[in-house]
């Protein structure tokens, strides 16, 4: 279901579009919110009372599911906004995977370089591999895999500091709803979607290597 600013999921808990939310009352929230909606509320009621309060149940937990994680938290404030994060959302990573398509990437200036080495790094280990696996007598040079497990440790770095910084912003984004300044809002609407689309390239790469290194 589509929503917009003034009909959303932070709406249906009360809470301002924030990105830093208190997350044990938004739980108690939850619980509360749900006993009202248990089916056994509405076992003697007609069917489509029903069918209704089980559509606002399953929109409750998809709700929830999604405020609680602050990563689906900060796409879905994104989405009311207006950004379409086709490239690193959740979603699209589901979609690929089902299709068995490759997800579309939008690859970080400043990691081209290091990116470019690491494929062909990927390659030359999967290579090794097949021709292991096919009976041959090779194997991954010590020093690819040495040098695979140093590049997993700065990509798991800069994961971190992404994520560090994607922080802070959640903060400048709140500071800037609430004194109603556009500029402000704009300014970290845009650096959040660099930021998750560098976090989704950024945790790509550490999940290849780690299949080659299997």
């Amino acid at each position: 279901m589509s929503h917009d600013s003034f009909n959303s999921y932070f709406t249906l808990f009360s809470l301002p579009p924030h990105l830093t939310i208190d997350t044990a009352a938004l739980e108690k929230s939850f619980y509360a919110l749900s006993r009202k909606l248990h089916p056994d509320r509405f076992a003697a009621k007609p069917a489509a009372e029903q069918e209704a309060a089980l559509a606002a149940s399953s929109e409750l937990n998809d709700a929830y599911r999604t405020l609680k994680d602050p990563i689906a938290r900060t796409e879905y404030l994104l989405t009311l906004e207006g950004v379409a994060l086709e490239e690193q959302s959740s979603a699209a990573t589901a979609a690929a995977r089902t299709s068995g398509t490759q997800k579309k990437q939008v690859v970080p200036e400043d990691l081209l370089e290091e990116a470019f080495e690491l494929n062909m790094q990927l390659e030359e280990m999967r290579a090794a591999k097949k021709m292991g696996s096919a009976g041959g007598s090779e194997s991954a040079d010590p020093q690819l895999r040495k040098d695979l497990l140093a590049a997993k440790s700065e990509f798991d770095a800069k994961m971190a500091a992404t994520q560090a910084d994607l922080e802070s912003l959640w903060s400048q984004w709140d500071t800037a709803l609430d004194a109603n300044d556009t500029a402000a809002k704009l300014a970290a609407r845009d650096a959040m979607v660099a930021l998750l689309n560098r976090r989704s390239y950024l945790r790509n790469l550490v999940r290849d290597v780690n299949e080659a290194l299997e």
